[in-house]
């Protein structure tokens, strides 16, 4: 993410700020400029081209504060979402606006990194579509069906997840990271075709491994043994797609990670798009500055930001994922 900061008075602004704390300036954000705006008092904001943009709808629903083309309409990313809880649902609400946040800085990370977003409305078939439903009263799975991410909400609460990831005794447990790994099968879907496809078996394994009886034996016998040896998580032992998923998703954690830290002047990397080798981006960056962030979290009485061992066969993996073709 980029350091932001406020065109009108120079003010250091959030990713999520609607208005500077500062000069009270409104504020929006612009997906084709990647900045943070000023809008009017009508919420419209005029470009160096002349055209009007206008706050998303869902200001008020749910924080967001990206701009469209159409008064009352919604913005590029709350038009990916297909579901969302109903208006009667308060907790779901509150938990939406959580999920809706971490899918804003989903939207900006792909397009930083160059992966295109066909809308589901644009492209039945290929498209992306979010499902973020509430499980209040009913039970929801989260996961990816052929361009069709759902989300379970209670994910968004705070007390609800930390159970969860003690329960399944897992070492880091996001909303964004949800996000990360579930549009990892996405991009797996998309992206690894063709030749890709042969080279991916010799990393991950053979996606065309049964998957129930892959889930049957992870929840029931645990990892194989040695596993820290070969994958970056107990999770991606489960079945190649679930390696691929786990991988995309720290590709993003490191890459924006790597991003904001150059952003605040904690990396000299001016964006890790630059480095030929995701390979020496790892090393020569990544774990030097992760272990620093670890050490900085504990002096504040806190565990690892980023409590993962990168061995070579996963370096490996994530190579091969920041090689994938983007169109």
């Amino acid at each position: 993410m980029k350091a932001f900061s406020c065109r009108v008075c120079g003010n250091s602004l959030y990713f999520e700020n609607s208005i500077c704390v500062s000069c009270k300036t409104n504020l929006g954000f612009s997906r084709s400029e990647r900045a943070i705006v000023p809008v009017d008092g009508k919420g419209q904001y005029v470009d160096a081209d002349g055209d009007i943009w206008h706050v998303c709808k869902n200001l008020n629903l749910s924080g967001c504060t990206w701009l469209t083309e159409f008064p009352g309409g919604f913005c590029f990313s709350c038009g990916l979402t297909r579901t969302r809880p109903s208006d009667a649902d308060a907790v779901g609400l509150r938990e939406f606006k959580v999920a809706e946040e971490a899918k804003r800085r989903l939207v900006v990370e792909l397009d930083t990194l160059g992966f295109p977003i066909v809308p589901r409305s644009e492209d039945p078939e290929n498209g992306l579509a979010f499902d973020l439903l509430s499980s209040v009263e009913e039970d929801v799975t989260t996961g990816h069906d052929s361009g069709i991410i759902t989300l379970d909400l209670a994910e968004s609460d705070d007390a609800h997840r930390e159970k969860v990831r003690v329960d399944l005794d897992e070492p880091y447990r996001t909303m964004l990271g949800h996000f990360r790994h579930e549009i990892g099968h996405y991009i797996e879907w998309q992206h690894v075709r063709g030749d890709l496809i042969e080279t991916a078996r010799g990393l991950f394994g053979n996606e065309e491994e049964n998957y129930a009886d892959a889930i049957e034996r992870h929840y029931s016998q645990g990892p194989p043994a040695g596993w820290e040896q070969n994958y970056i998580s107990m999770y991606a032992t489960m079945h190649p797609f679930e390696d691929f998923a786990e991988t995309f998703a720290h590709y993003m954690h490191i890459c924006d990670t790597i991003e904001t830290a150059s952003a605040f002047g904690l990396a000299t990397v001016a964006s890790p798009q630059e480095f030929s080798s995701f390979h020496d981006l790892v090393v020569g960056v990544w774990i030097p500055l992760s272990v620093a962030l670890n050490q900085i979290n504990r002096s504040m009485g806190k565990g690892a930001l980023y409590p993962f061992v990168i061995p070579p066969p996963v370096l490996e993996k994530l190579q091969f994922v920041a090689d994938l073709p983007r169109a």
